[in-house]
C-alpha cells in the first residue's frame, strides 16, 4: 500500500465508524422526546464508537452567558463555562463548529483535563437558531479531529436541533 492511500483508508474507516454509530444512535433514540436522555445516549454511543474520543459530552445552554455540563463520558469535565471563554464558549457565541487539532493554539483554551491535545465543539441549534447545547469532544491525541469528524458531528447536531425544537429542555 502506498503512503498516499493510508490517509484515505483511515478517513474511510472513520467515516464508516460514524455511519455505524449514527445508525445505532437513531435506533436507540427511537421516538424519545427527552432531551437529557438523548444527550446521554449520544455521548455514550459516540464515546464508545470512536477510538480518538477521550471526553465526549454536552454543555447545555442555560442562559445567554452560561453553559452547564450535561451528560458526558470520560473524566470529569468543567461544571460550567462562560459563553465568552474557551473553545466551547466560542462555539456557543459564534454558533459555528470549533475544530482545533492542537488546543495549545486555541485562544483562551480552558483545560478541563491537562491531557487534552485536540478538540472539536459543535453547536446544537434549533432551526430558529436557538442554542440548545454544544457537543464537545476532546482527545489526548494531537490532530485527532478533521473534516470527517466535522461533517458527521455537524449532521448529527443539526438533526438533534431539529428533533428537540419546541421540546421543553430545562
Amino acid at each position: 500500500m502506498s503512503s498516499s492511500s493510508v490517509p484515505t483508508a483511515t478517513a474511510q474507516n472513520k467515516a464508516r465508524r460514524y455511519t455505524d454509530a449514527r445508525r445505532r444512535i437513531d435506533a436507540l433514540l427511537g421516538d424519545t422526546s427527552d432531551w437529557i436522555s438523548a444527550m446521554a445516549t449520544v455521548a455514550c454511543e459516540l464515546h464508545h464508537s470512536l477510538d480518538q474520543y477521550d471526553w465526549t459530552g454536552f454543555y447545555r445552554a442555560v442562559s445567554a452567558d452560561e453553559l452547564l455540563v450535561g451528560p458526558y463520558q470520560g473524566p470529569h469535565g468543567c461544571l460550567r463555562i462562560d459563553v465568552g471563554r474557551g473553545v466551547c464558549g466560542a462555539a456557543a457565541r459564534t454558533r459555528e463548529t470549533q475544530l482545533w487539532p492542537d488546543v495549545s493554539e486555541a485562544p483562551d483554551h480552558i483545560a478541563c483535563q491537562s491531557s487534552t491535545q485536540s478538540e472539536i465543539v459543535v453547536p446544537v441549534l434549533t432551526p430558529g437558531e436557538e442554542l440548545l447545547a454544544v457537543l464537545d469532544v476532546d482527545s489526548d491525541t494531537l490532530g485527532a479531529f478533521d473534516e470527517t469528524d466535522r461533517e458527521h458531528l455537524e449532521a448529527l447536531c443539526e438533526d438533534l436541533g431539529e428533533r428537540f425544537d419546541n421540546t421543553p429542555l430545562r
